[in-house]
């Protein structure tokens, strides 16, 4: 009868040894895709940390040549301010005055479409090149 309850009593811990690495199977599988599917999330947010640096560092890039192109046209503007009051105190009677003002005030008006063109163009290009880079 010893014999028989050895045997029951090496059954039982053989079962239960078997339910308990079954168990620690199950749990170290589940740790595996559960640590998998953080490094998965980990690695999309870096991904998208860095998508996002990049893309800040193009906006600064954008927004400086936007910047220069402006004041490029403010110093062409002062310019022709310049050499028209220049013109103008060279002027001989008001009716030359009157006239260097007027092309004055053409030219301006050219210049000022041809500048918000300048700028809406790199605007756009820059809508571009960022519809561009989402599709990559």
């Amino acid at each position: 009868m010893a014999k028989k309850v050895k045997d029951a009593i090496d059954r039982g811990a053989k079962r239960a040894k078997e339910a308990t690495d079954k168990a620690a199977r199950r749990a170290r599988d589940a740790t595996d895709r559960a640590a998998g599917a953080a490094r998965a999330a980990a690695d999309r947010v870096e991904g998208a940390g860095e998508k996002l640096r990049k893309s800040g560092e193009k906006i600064a890039k954008q927004s400086s040549a936007v910047t220069l192109k402006m004041i490029e046209q403010a110093e062409a503007n002062t310019r022709e301010a310049f050499a028209a009051l220049r013109a103008a105190a060279a002027a001989s009677n008001p009716a030359e005055v009157a006239k260097i003002q007027g092309d004055y005030l053409r030219q301006q008006g050219a210049r000022s479409l041809t500048h918000a063109r300048e700028i809406g163009e790199m605007i756009v290009q820059f809508g571009r090149e960022a519809a561009g880079a989402d599709k990559k």
